[in-house]
């Protein structure tokens, strides 16, 4: 029988966490991780892109640090999805 301890299933990654691809739905961000989780985000979290067209919510770039939307000036960093603040 093969003998395990519990630290033994709690491998910290090698490569930091990253958004790899990001979706925008009328009421939600939907932003799958590079360890593989997908993260469903209310849009009323974020009443600035809540109130924003869908042309202006589709218009973001990724980033290391997270999304940005330059015509909106808005970022929201990736601890955003990480962290349980809300």
């Amino acid at each position: 029988m093969l003998k395990t301890k519990l630290r033994d299933h709690f491998v910290r990654p090698s490569e930091p966490t990253r958004i790899k691809k990001v979706e925008v739905e009328p009421t939600a961000l939907i932003v799958f991780l590079s360890d593989g989780r997908v993260i469903y985000t209310p849009l009323e979290w974020f009443p600035l892109l809540d109130a924003a067209s869908s042309t202006q919510r589709e218009n973001f770039r990724i980033s290391p640090r997270g999304i940005h939307w330059d015509e909106l000036d808005e970022d929201i960093p990736i601890e955003t999805f990480l962290d349980d603040y809300r």
